[in-house]
């Protein structure tokens, strides 16, 4: 039986009540506009990989899709950990989880998450591995 990869992050969706407003947000956070836009639905490609955060209106969320803060939380990985809080908080969302260093005794990583203002949960990071991974393909 042949196991299915995971070959890596392609998409993180995140539902909003006000598409256009979450989309301006987004925009204004990330300093960039989104590469793909229709009606209700938007697309930004970030980082080193240009894996894909989606906006997108809520009406368009999956039958029974949970309205309440919770469930699994997917972490970005960034260079400076309190600053993107502090400017995420600046801008309206509220933190869910401080920073909380999970380093173990082999390596070095740190977390944190917060709310956005249309109730979704964005983690972030600093993490190592990651950056070994970079230093490896020889990215900036």
């Amino acid at each position: 039986m042949e196991k299915i990869k995971l070959r890596g992050l392609s998409t993180v969706s995140f539902y909003a009540d006000d598409h256009e407003k979450a989309k301006t947000w987004y925009t204004e956070i990330l300093g960039m506009e989104p590469y793909f836009n229709v009606p209700g639905y938007s697309e930004f490609r970030l980082g080193d990989f240009q894996h894909e955060l989606g906006i997108i209106d809520r009406k368009y969320a999956p039958k029974d899709s949970a309205t309440e803060i919770g469930g699994a939380i997917a972490y970005w990985h960034v260079d400076d950990l309190q600053e993107t809080v502090d400017l995420l908080i600046s801008k309206g969302a509220k933190l869910y989880e401080p920073m909380i260093d999970r380093s173990g005794e082999k390596m070095t990583f740190v977390t944190a998450s917060v709310i956005d203002p249309f109730g979704n949960i964005l983690g972030i990071m600093t993490n190592e591995h990651y950056l070994e991974i970079l230093d490896k393909m020889n990215v900036e």
